[in-house]
């Protein structure tokens, strides 16, 4: 894996450490209620299937809860994408006496009644993957640490430039942003402006188009044609006669939109500019291997999905659920957090990370020339 400074990592994690206010918990010591009975309801409410992730998120809740001895509700916000189904779906889970519920929302500040719901039912709240706002009866965040990805993501697309566009002293990019809804989008765009607003200022960076508030940069509902769209209209206005040197992508399905317009603009020659992602995605790999995407973050969905079935266990023996960060603090409260670590993938290490993932691994195998 590129190296990537020592330094960015340690300012991510005092940010982490002052953001929260709170010191690291690394154990599951104490007790939590009760616990619960085997063959008790688990909730789990995953947002959309617009990533390969949640889809495979939602069969590994359904396998290994069903594995524990639990009886999985998995339930997806339908295609419309509206907060308020989903939070009719967590509604519905109440109802139904869930033990515990994990949410992996989307739109982390529109469930505040249900998951007040849940605490008067005496149920535990798991914030899956994106933190739930503003609301004091989240119990615990498991998640990757999504700052370190949005500065691996900038990391990335400095690297790659400075790779592929050795003789040039000044890079002209753009920046994209995911949903606003996901409340993970800020964190993962602050993320990367730690690593690229300090170059933004002293001029190596031109974000040519202007656009580098989050507000401008969103991409709604996480969506590729809305990306595509975007990335058409800035290349039209701003790219005529400029060369396009980098974008910054926050995921690997807007990555192969933003790579689709930029080759039907004929801006991948006679270089391919840098175009970021995240999620390991199948479809990206080859893209990686050819150079045409130049980076990916691996964030192995199996062990994420792992920990938080873990949580409900020692939740369900009357256990704490383990920790290992500084806790997270959602606008309400400072919520109990453990972080698993996002790895950098591009080319160079492609086969090294996805060694223990055999059908990433068959890919990157397939695609090596």
């Amino acid at each position: 894996m590129r190296k990537i400074a020592i330094t960015t990592v340690a300012i991510a994690g005092v940010a982490l450490m002052a953001l929260s206010g709170c010191s690291a918990r690394s154990s599951s010591s104490g007790s939590d209620a009760s616990g619960f009975k085997s063959g008790s309801l688990i909730g789990v409410a995953l947002p959309d299937k617009t990533s390969e992730n949640w889809v495979l998120a939602g069969k590994l809740f359904t396998d290994g809860l069903t594995k524990a001895g639990f009886k999985p509700d998995v339930q997806y916000a339908p295609s419309n994408n509206t907060a308020s189904e989903q939070a009719s779906q967590i509604s519905t889970m109440n109802t139904k006496g869930a033990k515990v519920l994990i949410i992996g929302a989307f739109d982390g500040k529109q469930l505040g009644s249900q998951v007040k719901a849940a605490a008067a039912n005496g149920a535990k709240v798991i914030a899956y993957d994106r933190i739930i706002q503003d609301s004091k009866d989240v119990n615990y965040y498991v998640a990757y640490d999504n700052f370190k990805v949005g500065e691996l993501q900038g990391q990335a697309l400095l690297d790659g430039m400075k790779e592929r566009f050795p003789d040039a002293k000044t890079y002209n990019i753009e920046l994209f942003s995911g949903a606003q809804t996901d409340p993970n989008a800020k964190v993962f765009f602050d993320g990367a402006l730690k690593v690229l607003q300090p170059k933004i200022d002293d001029g190596t960076l031109k974000v040519v188009s202007g656009q580098t508030a989050i507000a401008q940069t969103q991409t709604t509902g996480w969506l590729a044609a809305n990306a595509q769209t975007r990335m058409d209209t800035l290349l039209a206005g701003s790219y005529s006669s400029t060369e396009l040197n980098g974008v910054l992508s926050p995921n690997d399905t807007l990555a192969r939109a933003i790579i689709q317009s930029i080759k039907s603009a004929g801006k991948n020659t006679p270089v391919m500019p840098v175009v970021t992602g995240q999620d390991s995605e199948a479809a990206s790999i080859p893209l990686i291997m050819s150079g045409e995407q130049y980076s990916t973050i691996n964030k192995d969905t199996t062990a994420l999905v792992q920990q938080a079935i873990d949580m409900v266990k020692e939740l369900a023996s009357g256990k704490k659920a383990s920790t290992n960060s500084p806790a997270t603090n959602n606008g309400s409260v400072d919520v109990p957090t453990y972080y698993l670590a996002p790895v950098l993938v591009t080319k160079t290490n492609a086969a090294e990370a996805y060694k223990n993932n055999s059908s990433l691994e068959a890919l990157v195998k397939a695609n090596t020339k």
